[in-house]
């Protein structure tokens, strides 16, 4: 699907160019110093754009002193009240998301609108499948993809008819199902980029897994602009998890794989434990773009660790390093992590 070029801030999304990670603050916008240092946590991490929560004034002026001290596009979601809109923009918000049914009469959208359009920022449309509007879950006998795909283009088509569309379009659902076959609905109706996300997906366990699912279904099509992987939990896993996916579905370059075997009898070191900190570690290293194995035992290890480009085989309470294919040293268990670590960050760049 080729959508427009939107430009937020100092990123572009849509065009064919690469898809970008959004996360959401969960600090309280007016607190700056707790909102900066958690976007600057979040982009360490990977995050590309980032949006706060704007429920009062105060929130909307805390944007200007948010934005002096961050690199990155800030959003500011914005429901009801359509001065808050207005004064997040002034403020220097790079992008709004509002959903024009929650922002009262024609007059209040236009004032947002006309807001929007002397500073040249996008406006985001979000529609979600628990503020579908009544009279569509009338007409089509409940919540569907089909009335969420009509409620954003009626809102989408408000905006056009006061003569701006530099806009962004979402739509989201908890079921993923009804989410995918919504995007594959809108793809086919507007140019306009596309926010992807399940919404409300739940914890990390659960979330993670609905919006893998999800975001894989719908991204594998060509379809999604951005994304943001909803979680109920801390922000920087919701980044992680788009990474994730994003690499996964070979959508994005940079960071290291990790592949390890399940765990079986055979296995003599403390595998998941060194998978994990292996899994964390690797992190520090988004410079690299390669594979890095962690079996848990000396009968297949070296062999399904040749297809990574590092790795190590467990043994009995020792472990082989393997580079390239090549076993190149033996080790106590307790000095496999920190001889990884060395090699990783002796690894030649510039293979990214």
């Amino acid at each position: 699907m080729e959508t427009k070029v939107v430009k937020i801030g100092n990123k572009v999304i849509g065009g064919g160019n690469p898809i970008l990670i959004q996360s959401m603050c969960n600090t309280k916008t007016q607190d700056v110093a707790a909102t900066v240092a958690q976007i600057k946590e979040l982009e360490a991490a990977g995050c590309d754009i980032i949006r706060v929560a704007v429920p009062d004034m105060e929130a909307a002026k805390a944007i200007a002193e948010i934005k002096k001290q961050i690199s990155i596009p800030l959003v500011a979601d914005i429901h009801f009240d359509y001065r808050l809109a207005i004064a997040a923009i002034e403020n220097g918000a790079d992008k709004i998301r509002i959903n024009p049914g929650n922002i009262g009469s024609e007059e209040r959208i236009k004032a947002v609108v006309d807001a929007a359009k002397a500073k040249n920022i996008p406006i985001r449309v979000g529609v979600n499948s628990g503020s579908l509007e009544k009279e569509l879950v009338e007409k089509y006998h409940g919540v569907t993809a089909e009335g969420l795909v009509e409620s954003a283009l009626d809102k989408v088509r408000i905006i056009e008819e006061l003569g701006y569309d530099n806009l962004v379009i979402s739509i989201k659902s908890s079921d993923v199902m009804m989410c995918v076959k919504a995007h594959e609905l809108i793809a086919d109706k507007t140019n306009h980029p596309l926010h992807v996300g399940i919404t409300e997906a739940g914890t990390l366990k659960a979330g993670n897994i609905k919006s893998a699912c999800g975001l894989a279904m719908i991204l594998s099509q060509g379809i999604g602009d951005t994304i943001r992987v909803s979680l109920t939990g801390a922000p920087i896993e919701e980044i992680k998890t788009a990474k994730l996916v994003l690499r996964t579905l070979g959508l994005r370059k940079g960071g290291i794989e990790v592949v390890s075997c399940p765990t079986c009898g055979r296995t003599q070191i403390d595998l998941i434990g060194l998978a994990n900190k292996v899994e964390d570690m690797v992190t520090e290293f988004d410079d690299l773009d390669i594979k890095v194995a962690v079996m848990g035992c000396v009968v297949n290890g070296p062999g399904e660790a040749k297809e990574a480009d590092l790795g190590v085989a467990g043994g009995i309470g020792e472990g082989l390093l393997i580079k390239h294919g090549e076993i190149i040293r033996k080790l106590p268990e307790a000095e496999l992590l920190p001889a990884l670590r060395e090699e990783l960050k002796n690894w030649p760049r510039g293979n990214v």
